[in-house]
């Protein structure tokens, strides 16, 4: 696909773990990228950095730091620059962090939200807003045979986090019936790889791991993820993007890789993949965390051919090559 010359895709949280994945793609195939970002210190500002170094170092992408909750901010640029289509992957992202700093979820995630509907709403010709939720929607449901389901119920978050997701979805649902313009809501389930963020379990095991320090295990071992690869995340990002819903439609899909994965088998692939044994704490269940996750991503197969390739082995090799590369064997400051 190649839409050079036609209108540019903004991207919100451009320097993010995703957002820089995705704008990396589209401009790969053609298009013409507007990323923006408050490149904020919820995690080490010198990985954003290099992330934005390798997108501005791209023709066809646009940085602009920006604030999504800057709503007449996001409604210029959009307006100006011809904005039809968005991925709105900006929030403030972390279930323990929201413990601690709950207005910071207000601003980012729900004032965020809105000032992306609003431009949206407001912009000539607009073609689809493509937003990140999140599986910790579905609460901490037991663990069966089969994955949720985007029909099940989703009214027990069990986080704040989670909370301004579920939000996100009814204020989009809204404007969708309101003013017309197409949504796809995506609830995405752990996404992992290189370039992703410190505050990630594994990533933060990384670290600990080759600092000689013990790690913490937390729920005592016993939680299970449906942890994707990011290669595979951007494959359902644009294809959600590329196949527009209806009008007044705001439409749900999983987007994960259908195999949890126990955190035990976690710690252990990622421990043959650094090559180095962990001293393990190990620690009870922390306020806001679920038991599982696990992703029946088939409505996105459906309409997109979308299939998870990558296995946990060869993420994990990907991302320990990369980490190793990108800090060498020390942490990160």
């Amino acid at each position: 696909m190649n839409k050079t010359g036609q209108d540019p895709v903004l991207v919100t949280g451009a320097a993010g773990f995703i957002g820089h994945a995705v704008s990396t793609r589209l401009v790969q195939r053609g298009e013409r990228v507007i990323g923006i970002d408050n490149l904020n210190d919820y995690y080490d500002p010198a990985l954003k950095a290099a992330r934005l170094a390798n997108l501005n170092a791209l023709d066809g992408f646009r940085f602009e730091q920006m604030d999504v909750s800057d709503a007449d901010g996001v409604q210029a640029l959009v307006q100006d620059n011809g904005v039809q289509r968005i991925i709105h992957l900006a929030a403030q992202a972390g279930v323990r962090y929201s413990i601690d700093n709950p207005f910071a979820y207000q601003k980012s995630n729900l004032e965020g939200h809105l000032s992306l509907l609003e431009a949206s709403r407001h912009a000539p010709d607009f073609q689809h807003l493509v937003y990140a939720s999140s599986s910790s929607v579905y609460g901490d449901k037991p663990m069966g045979g089969v994955g949720f389901t985007e029909e099940e119920p989703v009214n027990e978050p069990v986080s704040l986090y989670a909370a301004t997701k579920r939000s996100c979805e009814l204020m989009s649902q809204s404007y969708a019936k309101l003013y017309g313009f197409p949504q796809t809501g995506l609830r995405f389930f752990t996404v992992y790889g290189p370039w992703g963020r410190p505050d990630m379990a594994y990533f933060g095991f990384t670290q600990k791991i080759l600092a000689g320090d013990p790690i913490e295990v937390y729920g005592e071992g016993k939680m299970t993820r449906d942890f994707t690869y990011i290669d595979d995340i951007v494959d359902g990002i644009l294809g959600a993007l590329d196949n527009v819903p209806k009008p007044h439609s705001n439409r749900i899909l999983n987007i994960g890789d259908s195999h949890p994965v126990g955190l035990m088998e976690m710690i252990q692939t990622l421990e043959g993949a650094l090559g180095i044994e962990a001293e393990k704490i190990m620690r009870p269940m922390q306020p806001g965390d679920v038991t599982s996750t696990f992703a029946d991503v088939s409505k996105l197969h459906a309409l997109t051919g979308y299939q998870p390739k990558v296995m946990l082995k060869e993420g994990l090799q990907n991302f320990v090559s990369w980490y190793r590369d990108f800090y060498g064997n020390m942490p990160p400051r």
